[in-house]
């Protein structure tokens, strides 16, 4: 549903609006100036400490206030990133455990005499200066003994991961509901936790990770779109498909209510389901709105059918309300909007209710040429946001997500081919002629030949599992049952195996794991005795399995049963719901791993399985992710059919091309030139008479309105600014910073220059404006080194610019 205009909707303003200097229950005395007055800015509260303008307010005034408490954030993390060394340590010692021995302090206090002055302002204790804390009474440097070498980036991220951690406990102050109380507690506890460690945040538990149910909700809203709209003419369905992502895009900004308000109108079933999927909604979309030092994910994109069902009724009523409030706001090409929601919250409500729906089937998906048509259609008629945040693209406002992060470049859309080439595939009959052509060659080589030359390993192992020669089972140890003695005797052989194969690997800690009740082998039995195993830990609430053995008996090595044991492992953790694998490699056993799909590029989070996965000296740990959709056990085979169908269809192709025909006559009899389609046999090979693709017009070229311009110029800015790498690019560079840095930087540019040059009117052209925006991050590339945050700020916000001209049709590289 991404690309082309769409009206936004926005439901209550998020949390930490109030982002005063708000510290936490330790620290509340010191860094809390400010925070009464700012907590009570806003006009009211819900149920989730949100505060701001309360739901009947007008759009405009509550897309302000959530735009000014985001901005608010930001300033006041900007303001402490840009205050002196000295002062930045002492707002982290107010959250750092002391460093002396035998010392519990959790943090810094500073001394009776300036408790009530702020270290975000002009206070800046001195290093010598004594804790308040009567049990610790150590000076300020040894709460900081251990950031002595903290690079500067690492500095800024602890401080806001701070101020983050003073929002929530400010938020925890306002609500009054006890659930969505103790969901803060949890997250303020973990970003503390987090600044104490110095680790990244990565919340753990029961909830799960994103995202949560399939399809997505955005899914089956675009399937929507296809199964109730296809009939309707190009511009009546691309109605309907802004109809779909404005409901998304107010449903991602939606406030929801606890789950003690929504108690009396659900049942027990789906008060417990709501109660789950509410606390995940504050954890994972809601609260990292204004913290982000925690990683945000769109709602639409993370819950699906579940979630949908039991905020229905009471959030497309609001919908309602909204669109009929707000109808004088819309453009005037844009109040079909209104005229056709109603229509489509009926017929997703219909969708919802029925147990058949196809638009909720994981597999279900519209054909390729509609979803392209959609696209293209999107690309034609993208439009520029109306005055006043109208419009704009869905999730423009925030990260994208399952998931995916802002500064994630982009796919290149094949823009140079016309669409009903993209669309092109071979006839039906053809792939079907060598389909059979392939079905009869493996019949007359089982006939002909007794042991294929070319047959694969695999095959052959698969063949013994079918007629039983071998067997893969999964057994263990138990404490709380009986173990039957064909188990004990299988894991009394891999021990053996183990061993043997493992000669560096001592015997005792074999045997240590293998009998171990939280470990698990798959057994490979031949003759009824073990020859293979892979030993493993699974770990289910991290969502992966730790791989510790993984041996073949000498004897049936290089048959295949390694690869295959491998397979076997991958489906049984897929059937689990487990999708990574984790193993340290020592150099002999790499090459295997990585037939096997296994890498050293570590996809997981550290904190992940940091503490959970044995370290082992001079072994590489290795990752491989698993696809729930694909059965590892056949996959290789289906790849090897496909193959083989590939080559007999180049094959019959070939055979086609070195076909000779006639020559031509017709030149004979005076004919001077013929069209080149009539040449026998060129459309027979694939060739197609090239057609230039038709010059799409920009909707903002250079000679269309100025103001229109300079309004989008204006959106792009402002969206620019707020994005969380651009701190370091909101303000001229001083002389008084960076003392050499006007030695090597002749032409400067900041974001702010650029708001001054926009409001006089300098930005006649989109070429000047792009030439503007490329010198800061070109300026910021030539003056630091790429392993600089300030390099990697750059990188990540020049994409960012690059996604939102292309939004608003302003960019055609």
């Amino acid at each position: 549903m991404s690309g082309g205009p769409s009206v936004t909707l926005k439901s209550q303003p998020i949390d930490g609006s109030n982002s005063g200097n708000a510290a936490a229950q330790q620290q509340q005395q010191q860094s809390a100036n400010g925070a009464a007055s700012s907590a009570n800015q806003g006009q009211g509260s819900n149920n989730n400490g949100s505060a701001g303008v309360s739901g009947g307010a007008s759009a405009p005034a509550q897309e302000g206030t959530r735009q000014n408490s985001l901005q608010r954030i930001q300033q006041r993390k900007q303001k402490v990133f840009n205050l002196p060394v000295p002062q930045k340590l002492a707002k982290l010692s107010m959250y750092s455990a002391c460093q002396a021995e035998g010392c519990h302090c959790t943090g810094w206090k500073t001394p009776q005499e300036n408790r009530h002055r702020d270290v975000e302002s002009s206070y800046c204790p001195e290093f010598n200066e004594e804790c308040r804390n009567s049990s610790c009474r150590h000076s300020l440097r040894t709460h900081i003994a251990h950031l002595d070498n903290i690079s500067s980036s690492s500095m800024d991220e602890l401080l806001g991961a701070i101020i983050d951690m003073e929002n929530l406990f400010m938020s925890m102050q306002r609500v009054e509901d006890e659930d969505t109380k103790k969901v803060y507690l949890y997250l303020f506890r973990l970003l503390r936790q987090c600044v104490l460690t110095r680790q990244q945040a990565v919340i753990r538990g029961p909830l799960g990770d994103p995202p949560f149910e399939s399809p997505c909700i955005t899914k089956a809203v675009l399937s929507l779109v296809f199964y109730k709209y296809q009939h309707l003419n190009p511009t009546e369905l691309q109605t309907m498909t802004e109809v779909a992502k404005t409901f998304l895009n107010f449903l991602n900004h939606y406030n929801f209510e606890s789950p003690s308000t929504r108690r009396g109108d659900l049942t027990h079933e789906d008060a417990s389901n709501y109660k789950i999927n509410y606390t995940r909604w504050l954890v994972f979309c809601h609260v990292p709105a204004f913290c982000n030092s925690l990683r945000q994910f769109e709602t639409s994109l993370v819950f699906g059918r579940t979630l949908l069902r039991t905020v229905f009724q009471y959030m497309s009523q609001q919908l309602k309300k909204k669109c009929i409030s707000e109808r004088d706001r819309f453009p005037e090409d844009k109040r079909s909007i209104i005229t056709q929601m109603p229509k489509f919250l009926e017929a997703l409500r219909a969708e919802l209710l029925k147990d058949d729906s196809p638009i909720w089937d994981p597999n279900y998906r519209p054909p390729n040429s509609f979803v392209i048509q959609q696209r293209k259609r999107n690309q034609e008629a993208a439009a520029p946001p109306a005055p006043g945040g109208g419009a704009a693209a869905i999730g423009s406002n925030k990260r994208s997500s399952v998931g995916e992060p802002l500064h994630k470049r982009p796919k290149k859309e094949t823009l140079e081919r016309p669409i009903s080439e993209n669309l092109d595939d071979l006839p039906t009959d053809v792939v079907v002629r060598a389909m059979k052509s392939v079905s009869e060659s493996k019949t007359t080589n089982k006939a002909e030949i007794l042991f294929p030359v070319n047959v694969s390993r695999d095959e052959n192992v698969k063949a013994e599992e079918q007629k039983r020669a071998i067997e893969f089972h999964v057994v263990g140890n138990s404490l709380t049952k009986p173990v039957d003695k064909q188990t004990v005797l299988w894991l009394l052989g891999l021990q053996l195996v183990f061993a043997y194969q493992l000669p560096e690997m001592p015997r005792e800690y074999i045997s240590q794991l293998v009998f171990d009740t939280k470990h698990k082998t798959l057994a490979l039995i031949k003759e009824s005795q073990p020859i293979g195993g892979i030993c493993f830990r699974p770990f289910p609430s991290q969502g992966f399995t730790e791989i510790v053995f993984c041996a073949v008996t000498m004897a049936e090595q290089v048959k295949g049963y390694g690869t295959h044991l491998m397979n076997h492992l991958k489906d049984y953790s897929i059937q689990r719901g487990i999708k990574h694998l984790l193993t340290f490699a020592d150099c002999d056993a790499i090459g295997y791993f990585k037939k096997q799909g296994f890498s050293k590029d570590i996809k997981l989070a550290r904190p992940v399985y940091a503490g959970y996965i044995k370290e082992y000296d001079s072994a590489t740990l290795m990752h491989c992710e698993l696809h729930p959709t694909i059965v590892n056990t056949q996959f290789i085979a289906v790849i090897r059919n496909q193959s083989e169908i590939l080559k007999e269809l180049i094959a019959q192709r070939h055979n086609e091309v070195q076909k000779v025909r006639t020559g031509l006559t017709c030149f004979k009899e005076g004919v001077r030139s013929i069209p080149v389609e009539s040449i026998p046999g060129l459309m027979e090979i694939g060739w197609k008479p090239q057609m230039r693709p038709a010059r799409s017009a920009r909707p903002l070229e250079e000679s269309s309105d100025p103001e229109k311009l300079a309004t989008s110029f204006a959106s792009v800015l402002q969206s620019v600014r707020q994005h969380t790498t651009a701190w370091p690019f909101l303000r001229p560079v001083t002389a008084a910073e960076v003392p050499d840095y006007y030695d090597h930087i002749k032409y400067p540019m900041d974001l702010k220059t650029m708001g001054e040059r926009l409001k006089k009117g300098y930005y006649q052209t989109r070429r000047l404006f792009m030439a503007d925006m490329a010198r800061i991050f070109s300026n910021c590339r030539f003056y630091n080194s790429p392993d600089t945050e300030y390099y990697r700020c750059a990188n990540s916000l020049e994409r960012y610019f690059q996604t939102k001209m292309r939004e608003l049709g302003l960019w055609d590289k």
